[in-house]
């Protein structure tokens, strides 16, 4: 494969797993977007406030073509762990949007530069580091938390799948998922004793 394909193959799957991420937030309320599920408090929109973070920084300032909006300070644990929630003074719209426009400077990015490019990246000790290290490490912590916003959005109301239109389209009920959680429950007990 050629650095053409390979790239254009590691930004389809980037792309693919980004929609993913923000269909999880289809017809839910704010409340339920921002409710935090876990004991560290993961939340809907603090991850794609998160991705928005992270993505900014990988494909901007690590190739000297900074984001043009502020970012949360990365060596600073107040700031770095600011992007995990969003204030009540933050809208969805607002998050999704500067998510979308941090989308919009990453493709730039990815588009002007070559595969073997070298970037610096300041919390991995300065490290050297080429544009397709760069994509594989995004894709892999994007597809991490497209996860866990799976995980969150079920818990929520029980919706599944890698888009609004398949979770719009549950292909089985409430009784089926019940049956189905029993059986796993059995065999998991039964392993257990």
């Amino acid at each position: 494969m050629d650095d053409a394909a390979a790239k254009a193959n590691l930004y389809n799957y980037l792309r693919h797993e980004r929609e993913a991420v923000l269909a999880k937030l289809d017809g839910l309320s704010e409340y339920d977007v921002r409710r935090p599920l876990t004991v560290t408090g993961t939340n809907l929109l603090g991850l794609v406030k998160h991705l928005a973070t992270w993505e900014a920084r990988y494909l901007g300032e690590v190739f000297g073509r900074p984001f043009p909006e502020p970012l949360p300070r990365w060596d600073v644990e107040a700031d770095r762990l600011a992007d995990m929630w969003a204030t009540e003074g933050e809208s969805r719209s607002q998050i999704v949007d500067r998510y979308r426009r941090v989308w919009a400077h990453s493709d730039a990015t990815v588009a002007a530069l070559e595969l073997d490019t070298i970037g610096r990246v300041a919390w991995w000790q300065d490290a050297a580091v080429p544009l397709f290290n760069v994509l594989v490490h995004l894709l892999a912590e994007t597809s991490r938390h497209a996860g866990h916003a799976d995980i969150v959005r079920e818990q929520l109301d029980g919706a599944v799948g890698t888009d609004a239109a398949a979770m719009a389209d549950q292909q089985h009920d409430a009784a089926f998922w019940s049956r189905r959680r029993t059986l796993i429950e059995a065999a998991a007990r039964s392993a257990g004793r």
